[in-house]
């Protein structure tokens, strides 16, 4: 049996690892814009122990190894153990863990944890969506006009920024403002109590959406692929997410 309040404890714990500003500066290149630091393989291999501690039957993904003998037909723990990597190194301080369990290939719980705003955004498939105990709702937004809305950049696409920005060019003329967090799971959180109407990005990995996904679902909100069909929980995914009003808007008028 799965308890929130011993999951949320160790993600409580790895997230102290933030504060470490030597480890943050420890940087290594993944690719082209594509960093992990010393506090992403910290984090990682403290919930790693910590979750195999307590429950040894559930296989674990993250990040930063290799998840290529995970049976997604199982149980399986997702983790991105810092999204939002580059504003930790430039201590943006925006950054999360973000942790989901799966269940054949279904998010059944998920939790995004921001350590420097100390906000805990979680769910269980079935019983809502809440912030630091607290139950959240999406945003009663009806129109573009009334909007505010998050976009990503993809970052590690550079090639693709002239299309990507002609598409958020006609969304900032619409809706009142944009915004960019750069943190997929602190957007789609934000989405869910509120705070945000609507949030696209592409090219986005399964631990950067997966626990967010499911927190706007239970918070009454709706998460499409690009096609506007239902977000697959695969490794890769295109993602757009909002109240039901609004993410029908951006998959329906801009992509």
């Amino acid at each position: 049996m799965i308890v929130m309040e011993e999951i949320q404890g160790v993600v409580r714990e790895a997230a102290k690892l933030f504060a470490d500003r030597a480890a943050a500066g420890k940087i290594r290149e993944k690719g082209a814009y594509d960093y992990v630091t010393a506090v992403d393989e910290a984090v990682q291999h403290f919930m790693q122990k910590k979750l195999g501690e307590l429950y040894p039957h559930i296989q674990f993904m993250g990040e930063e190894k290799d998840n290529s003998a995970i049976d997604m037909n199982g149980f399986v723990w997702v983790l991105d153990p810092v999204d939002g990597t580059t504003n930790l190194v430039h201590d943006y301080r925006n950054s999360a863990i973000s942790l989901a369990l799966m269940s054949n290939k279904e998010v059944i719980l998920g939790i995004v944890y921001n350590p420097f705003s100390d906000e805990m955004y979680y769910a269980q498939k079935g019983k809502g969506s809440f912030l630091n105990g607290r139950k959240i709702h999406v945003s009663d937004t009806k129109t573009m006009e009334e909007s505010l809305i998050s976009i990503g950049t993809s970052p590690y696409f550079k090639e693709e920024a002239e299309e990507n920005f002609k598409m958020f060019s006609q969304i900032f003329k619409d809706c009142q403002d944009i915004r960019r967090c750069g943190s997929a799971s602190l957007d789609l959180a934000h989405v869910a109590c509120g705070r945000i109407d609507g949030y696209m990005e592409n090219h986005l990995k399964l631990w950067d959406y997966a626990a967010g996904a499911l927190i706007v679902r239970e918070a009454g909100g709706e998460v499409f692929s690009y096609e506007g069909k239902e977000l697959p929980m695969e490794l890769d995914g295109n993602v757009v997410a909002g109240n039901a009003m609004i993410s029908k808007i951006l998959v329906g008028k801009y992509l």
